[in-house]
């Protein structure tokens, strides 16, 4: 089951890049954007993950973290974060806890067990506030920063 709109987003702990656990209070207060992808080292993986790397200070220009996460373990993420010079924070979800609450697992040709390519931006009171359920490896950061912009421009006065 896939969270609501602007319902709170689903509590989890997972295992981080830089070895601390991580939940979604540490960035009570931020915008973020966790998107999930398959697998590291896999050419869309790899694509979706540079493109967000190459347009990191623009979602820093607006207040926007973004955080990976994937059902690898933590020394697949390293490796795939360090071959690719990932300035962003990659979330190990290895039993799966995270993917069943984000309604994003799935097994592909009735195999292994990863997660969908799917993405949420979660705004600074911990609110859903988008949902990708298709995502362009390609070009998914840039769509992903327009509308950071578009939810900023009409959540101030006036608009």
């Amino acid at each position: 089951m896939t969270p609501a709109l602007n319902k709170p987003v689903p509590e989890f702990d997972a295992l981080a890049t830089g070895g601390v656990k991580f939940s979604p209070q540490a960035y009570a207060g931020q915008i973020v954007v966790l998107y999930f992808y398959p697998k590291d080292n896999t050419p869309g993986c790899t694509t979706e993950a540079c493109d967000f790397r190459d347009n990191i200070f623009a979602f820093k220009e607006l207040g926007a973290v973004v955080l990976g996460i994937s059902v690898d373990d933590i020394n697949s993420h390293r490796q795939f974060a360090a071959d690719n010079h990932l300035p962003f924070t990659i979330l190990a979800d290895s039993d799966k806890q995270v993917v069943r609450q984000y309604g994003v697992l799935h097994k592909p040709l009735g195999l292994m067990e990863l997660a969908r390519r799917e993405t949420f931006i979660i705004d600074p009171q911990g609110l859903i506030v988008k949902h990708y359920r298709e995502v362009e490896p390609e070009r998914h950061s840039k769509q992903v920063l327009t509308d950071l912009k578009a939810l900023q421009a009409a959540a101030r006065p006036g608009h």
